[in-house]
């Protein structure tokens, strides 16, 4: 797309026209017929890339006129309220950015494609009307008139349909999908549907995986350009990764690592360390050197995110050659002070954040804060990307109002140790040959090696809550699948619009894609979802009740 200045000096050109574009309705659709010049020496403009040219008006006609004045300004200008841009989408995807978005990620996507083809991955498309599966998420559902009382679900990703293909003698597999599912929204998560880089490989180990998924994103790396990516890869399990950072996705572009502090405040004269610690909680920790410079404003925007993220109690210690300052330096005595020194090899200027209570709301606040601190100190660099791996995920978790053991990750993930882990180790400790590929603090993806092994998968979806019964009406046709044999096979699904923020340098996952909804999961243009008359519902067989008690 380009601006061309026109030239209207034609006596054949209709006066009313003519003013009729001298109003100011710069969207309205015109027809100009006419001759191509180029401009005199003076008039020639550098900043246009048909600056040395213009266009002499012949014919000119009004196809379209546009409404004035518009909901927001189209060309330059500030940025308009999201929820009015998405209100006039049409609109908004005039703009220049919008317009470069789109053509970039059809770039992207191209790129993708002509990548795995050239690599032996075959393009599959898989059904958008299947069933309902346990994958973590809530399910779209979509009713049917021929079935009345039956339901299709949309599928929150291909993840069956991909191990179906595996046992059908597809070797490599991939596919740009769409997934659903009913889920909020927030920065890097768009709810509703997105789009996925679906692959999976018959006949492999994690290392191959690994191995193309940084094939691949260094060859987008190189192609797309404007990003400088940290290579290789590092790689951290999930332990290391809740311990250091306390997050599975962590931005690992720079330090600030958390520690654990609770045996060394066991017996604290501080009652919020000794009560925490008491109550089961953990006392946690990380030192920012020369963050003793923030001001008081500024830790107290820190306490306010900490709050945010459950934890009430955000202690600092700011250290200087004058001694200690802050909410610890009153209440600990001088061997603490030392303590916290030795910990953190801190020197003076270094600023000391503490968090106690539940280990899982500790690591929640601090790292939240251990981010808004790297952006203020300048330390997550936009240009940078650092992809890394997560490795050796538990398949299982406590529910904690429930108390009941659930699947933490893919359910259809193969343990280390394969049915011996599942029959003889407690369930929290089975660890599943699963990882997550992260960047800056974002996760793009997760994968495994899939369990392949009937009597497996049987036993590990029983330790997870379902009986045999329920796995063969759920599953049966996996189990069916796996009895007539089926490779060792493995894959992953980073998210298309989650690379794309990172590698447009975008902050809302929204901004990349052409049709978003919005944080409630609507589409204000379309008025998405809606009432459907009540002729249809009744042709669904679904009566509508309790709505807003």
């Amino acid at each position: 797309d380009c601006l061309t200045q026109v030239v209207v000096q034609s006596p054949d050109v209709d006066e009313t026209t003519v003013q009729s574009l001298m109003r100011p309705n710069p969207e309205s659709i015109l027809s100009i017929e006419g001759v191509v010049r180029s401009r005199p020496p003076s008039h020639v403009n550098p900043n246009l890339a048909t600056g040395e040219i213009e266009v002499l008006a012949q014919a000119l006609e009004v196809l379209s006129p546009a409404a004035y004045p518009p909901p927001f300004p189209i060309g330059k200008g500030p940025e308009a309220n999201e929820e009015l841009r998405l209100y006039y989408r049409f609109l908004d995807l005039r703009r220049q950015k919008m317009r470069d978005m789109l053509v970039q990620r059809q770039r992207f996507c191209q790129l993708i494609r002509e990548s795995f083809s050239a690599r032996g991955f075959v393009e599959i498309h898989t059904p958008i009307l299947s069933n309902s599966t346990p994958e973590g998420a809530r399910d779209f559902i979509v009713p049917s008139r021929l079935h009345p009382g039956r339901f299709y679900a949309l599928p929150q990703a291909p993840q069956q349909w991909k191990q179906i293909l595996m046992a059908s003698g597809v070797d490599r597999y991939f596919q740009i999908a769409p997934c659903f599912r009913d889920e909020p929204a927030r920065a890097d998560r768009t709810p509703g549907e997105f789009y996925q880089l679906d692959i999976e490989m018959a006949f492999v180990e994690e290392e191959d995986v690994l191995r193309e998924v940084e094939s691949l994103v260094l060859e987008i790396g190189h192609r797309f350009g404007g990003k400088r990516i940290v290579d290789p890869f590092p790689r951290i399990t999930f332990k290391d990764a809740m311990e250091r950072y306390g997050t599975d996705k962590p931005d690992m572009r720079f330090g600030l690592e958390l520690q654990t502090l609770t045996p060394q405040f066991k017996s604290s004269n501080m009652r919020f360390l000794r009560d925490a610690i008491e109550e089961g909680g953990t006392v946690r920790g990380f030192a920012v050197p020369g963050g003793a410079r923030f001001s008081r404003r500024e830790l107290g925007e820190f306490q306010k995110l900490s709050k945010e993220s459950g934890v009430q109690s955000l202690a600092w210690l700011a250290l200087s050659p004058e001694g200690a300052r802050g909410s610890l330096a009153a209440r600990m005595d001088k061997g603490e002070i030392e303590v916290l020194r030795k910990a953190f090899e801190a020197q003076d200027g270094t600023l000391v954040l503490l968090g106690a209570g539940p280990r899982k709301q500790i690591d929640t606040a601090l790292s939240a804060v251990r981010l808004e601190i790297g952006n203020r100190l300048g330390l997550r660099d936009p240009d940078t990307l650092m992809f890394g791996w997560v490795l050796d995920f538990p398949i299982y978790e406590e529910d904690p109002e429930t108390g009941q053991i659930i699947f933490s990750h893919n359910p259809f993930s193969m343990p280390k140790g394969g049915l011996e882990a599942l029959n003889t180790l407690h369930p929290l400790e089975i660890i599943g040959q699963q990882y997550d590929l992260v960047c800056n603090g974002i996760e793009i993806s997760s994968g495994a090696i899939r369990n392949n092994i009937p009597e497996a998968m049987y036993r590990a979806f029983e330790i997870g809550g379902y009986s045999r019964a329920q796995m063969d009406s759920l599953f049966g046709h996996m189990i069916r699948m796996y009895e007539y044999g089926a490779p060792p096979h493995g894959g992953i699904a980073p998210g298309i619009e989650r690379l794309l923020m990172l590698f447009l340098s975008e902050t809302s996952i929204r901004e990349v894609i052409p049709f978003p909804k919005n944080q409630k999961c609507e589409d204000v243009m379309v008025n998405a979802p809606s009432e459907l008359p009540a002729e249809q519902l009744r042709e669904l067989g679904i009566f509508v009740s309790g709505i807003g008690s």
